[in-house]
């Protein structure tokens, strides 16, 4: 079953109250350090969504030389995959490098909070930030849009 408007509002209320964290690789607390992944975690839990979300730990750099998709597999536990835009409260995850790797919180699409290294958790134009819109990294996929997907939790 799909989030409740009320679960969705609460989301992205509580993911609003992480602007503004910096950056920490595994970080889970707010005002002091969280990534993307821990970002969800720390969201749905805080926002009454769901229960206790463990997340396994994993290198900084693991979707570099990898193919698994570790990020993905992770949120399809708690949530699934949908097509068409996002509603609030809906996850949008990115491609980077080999695998599925950086994800942030719908707001209001196109508008995102997510976090990213050296910069922090923020609002962000999913549409307008040029290193969501496009592949920079070198990849066969240089120069092309970035591949995303959406997902939506399920309550």
């Amino acid at each position: 079953m799909m989030l409740t408007l009320a679960q969705r509002a609460a989301v992205v209320a509580e993911a609003l109250t992480w602007v503004g964290t910096p950056y920490h690789h595994y970080g889970r607390v707010k005002g002091v350090g969280v990534d993307c992944a821990t970002l969800l975690a720390c969201v749905y839990e805080n926002s009454g969504v769901s229960g206790p979300i463990d997340i396994p730990a994993y290198s900084p750099q693991w979707h570099i030389n990898r193919v698994e998709e570790k990020y993905t597999d992770f949120i399809r536990q708690f949530a699934d995959e949908i097509s068409g835009d996002p509603q609030p409260g809906d996850i949008v995850v990115w491609r980077f490098h080999n695998t599925y790797s950086h994800g942030g919180i719908v707001v209001s699409w196109p508008k995102i909070v997510h976090a990213f290294v050296n910069i922090g958790c923020f609002v962000d134009d999913a549409l307008a930030n040029e290193q969501l819109c496009t592949v920079t990294e070198r990849t066969a996929l240089s120069g092309q849009p970035r591949p995303l997907k959406y997902f939506s939790m399920r309550s």
